[in-house]
């Protein structure tokens, strides 16, 4: 993907400018210096990234629907998702199946925030398994029970 990376002040200073870059390449980064940096693109180039988006989210769903397509898609997601390998079977598969149902529901809303949460939340999970000390810290109960936990912004 072609991207331009250019201060948010050029665009302000040389809008015609700026606009024209886009011609030759698929976005604009604006970076800014006190706040999160922006994309600009054209409506029709993000048209059809979301067009694609969305096709590609549905054949995944129509593949999960067929025992072949889980097959391939568990057999793929080491290959897309590195870090799956520290996670046990069944919570690859859980991955599996709940990714492609983030995906349909993105494609359908034409948002995919909550694939990328859904990523993370998973990708923080393969790291507790990743680390055997961390690992046994969340998984092992002391015993020791500490008492009912304040609501937040309460004294204790």
């Amino acid at each position: 993907m072609s991207v331009m990376e250019l201060n948010l002040s050029e665009l302000l200073n040389k809008p015609k400018l700026t606009l024209a870059a886009l011609r030759g390449t698929r976005r604009i980064l604006l970076r800014r210096r006190d706040d999160e940096d922006l994309v600009l693109t054209t409506a029709a180039r993000a048209e059809q990234d979301s067009a694609v988006m969305g096709a590609t989210s549905r054949m995944f769903v129509e593949m999960m629907r067929t025992p072949v397509g889980r097959t391939l898609v568990l057999d793929v997601l080491p290959a897309t998702f590195p870090w799956v390998r520290y996670l046990p079977a069944h919570d690859v598969r859980a991955f599996s199946v709940e990714l492609v149902e983030a995906l349909g529901a993105g494609a359908a809303l034409d948002n995919t925030a909550a694939v990328a949460q859904l990523i993370t939340e998973w990708k923080h999970t393969a790291e507790v398994h990743a680390d055997p000390e961390l690992h046994a810290a969340l998984t092992t109960d002391s015993g020791e029970d500490y008492g009912p936990v304040p609501e937040p912004g309460t004294a204790a």
